[in-house]
Parts: C-alpha cells; structure tokens; sequence
C-alpha cells in the first residue's frame, strides 16, 4: 500500500464522454474570458461520483488482496504439513494461491496509479 491515500476515479463511459464535452465547453469559454460556473459545478459532481465508486472498488481490491494473501499462508502451512503423497497437490494449490496474489496486487497497484 502506498504512504498517502491517493484518490481513484471511476468513471462511467458516459461520465467520461459528459466530462470530456463540460471540459471542452469550458475551455472555449475560457478563451473568451467568459465561463459558465455551472460547467464547473457538473464536472465537480461527475468527480465526486467517480471518486466514491473508485473508492469503493479500491477498498474491494483491498479486501480481495487480502483473502489471497490469507489463502497463500493456508496453502503454505498445507504445503509444510502435508504427508509425501500429498506433497505435489499441496505445492500446486501454493502455487495457484501465490498467482492469485500476484494478480491481486498488481490490480490494486494498477488502481491506485490511476
């Protein structure tokens, strides 16, 4: 996990095409020193949609991550315990889990650069 809590967004298709024309609008209104605060306004409550849900998917990757890192350690500790027959499926299951993990993370960490 990172030091500072980042903010992540999660905009819809249609959040990103309206952010993208208020954006546009605003520009060309700016050029002529003229903005509408109402632009401003619209494109600060698509931000505050999209942070909400890219916080709720964020503190869902966390909880993700953490299950697997919690099925790693059980693996591990089936992988120790196991009698010699068992050895093989019990190193596969580890390795599986550390895969999931893997993915977990990198998910998470792909989230929060965002």
């Amino acid at each position: 996990m990172s030091s500072s809590n980042p903010t992540v967004y999660s905009y819809t298709r249609s959040e990103s095409r309206e952010r993208a024309k208020l954006f546009r609008k605003g520009f060309r209104q700016a050029l002529a020193d003229c903005v509408d605060p109402d632009i401003k306004r619209k494109i600060e409550r698509i931000d505050q949609s999209a942070a909400e849900r890219g916080a709720l998917e964020l503190a869902a990757l966390h909880r993700v991550q953490a299950e697997a890192r919690h099925d790693l350690a059980a693996a591990k500790a089936t992988e120790r315990t196991a009698p010699r027959a068992d050895k093989a499926a019990a190193r596969q299951a580890r390795k599986t889990a550390e895969e999931r993990v893997r993915l977990a993370e990198r998910a998470v960490h792909k989230a929060e650069r965002s």
